[in-house]
């Protein structure tokens, strides 16, 4: 029998493919990648290759690509101009050979046996086209913050909402694998989506198959103050208005096509602003982590307190809480 090495670790039979795809866009994630690389390279019990798009990082990110790409033939790495996140995903996914694409981020992590337990959904139950794990939140300290988990066809269900603020999409973007076929059978991820692509996806995926959710959690999610959801929040809420019209109209048999132009045209007349200046979103998302450890762990929420009025001193929430801590010792 003929072989060849492939590039996926081991020397294969040359119709072999991978069973999972795993695509990662990397942007100055240097002081994060080692964790987050490991945590996949480590995965036992699936044949996969691991897709990286280095999108125009200036830091160290392409130098520690290109070393665990010389010692591991899995990893597979894309050097780019930087395009952004959702174009890297793009370029990303094009390029699997896997039956499954799963996601991950720079700075996460996938527990053991995250891979295994997702492709093995998919071995049960033809009818499912993407599956999301439970994700534990921690904070910049690695603390534990919160954990999000869907059970069976809760996703499915929370998905197929049509008002904005009952719509309940996946625990993270990093939890979620899905069938590559389905995933080109929608078009994939949309450009015109900056933030917010991956609600767009899921949504659409639904409206092909079942979104199933395992309990288990498989993922841990880093919050930081350099995140989407940190410092482009209200540009994230924006397109999932839009994205949920987008599903109305394809659901009573319309083309969204319209409200895309029509949108994507609108938002490129305006110019992403934020009026909060870039510390008071540092103040407010430091602000937040201590709300959700003040009752857990009051020592500690009370340092994001004090974190949060480093970065803008005249923010009343942090100074009252930090006085509420100290009267209750």
């Amino acid at each position: 029998m003929l072989h060849n090495y492939n590039g996926f670790g081991t020397l294969q039979d040359m119709n072999t493919r991978p069973e999972v795809s795993v695509v990662m866009s990397v942007y100055n994630g240097a002081s994060d990648l080692a964790v987050t690389m490991d945590s996949i390279l480590s995965q036992e019990g699936v044949e996969f290759e691991f897709i990286v798009v280095n999108d125009g990082s200036t830091d160290k990110s392409g130098e520690i690509l290109e070393d665990y790409a010389r010692l591991d033939d899995r990893v597979r790495v894309i050097h780019q101009a930087n395009t952004g996140l959702t174009r890297a995903l793009i370029r990303g996914c094009a390029l699997a050979t896997g039956e499954f694409i799963a996601r991950q981020d720079v700075g996460d992590v996938s527990l053991p046996g995250r891979l295994a337990a997702q492709l093995n959904v998919f071995k049960n139950n033809v009818s499912v086209v993407m599956t999301s794990c439970g994700t534990r939140f921690a904070g910049p300290d690695g603390e534990v913050l919160y954990e999000v988990c869907q059970t069976g066809d809760e996703l499915h269900r929370g998905l197929q909402r049509r008002r904005i603020k009952h719509l309940k999409g996946v625990s993270s973007h990093p939890s979620v694998m899905f069938r590559r076929k389905s995933f080109e059978t929608v078009g994939g991820y949309r450009p015109q989506f900056k933030v917010a692509q991956d609600l767009d996806l899921w949504i659409r995926l639904s409206e092909v198959g079942v979104c199933w959710a395992t309990p288990d959690v498989l993922c841990v999610v880093h919050l930081n103050k350099n995140s989407i959801s940190a410092n482009r929040r209200s540009e994230q809420i924006r397109s999932a208005k839009v994205i949920v019209k987008c599903a109305e109209a394809r659901r009573s048999g319309r083309d969204d096509s319209l409200i895309i132009t029509k949108w994507t045209a609108k938002h490129k007349c305006r110019p992403i602003f934020s009026w909060s200046p870039r510390r008071l979103q540092e103040a407010r998302f430091y602000y937040f982590i201590g709300s959700l450890l003040r009752h857990r762990q009051p020592q500690q929420a009370q340092l994001y307190f004090w974190r949060a009025v480093g970065s803008w001193v005249a923010y009343p929430r942090a100074w009252y809480r930090i006085l509420l801590l100290r009267a209750s010792r």
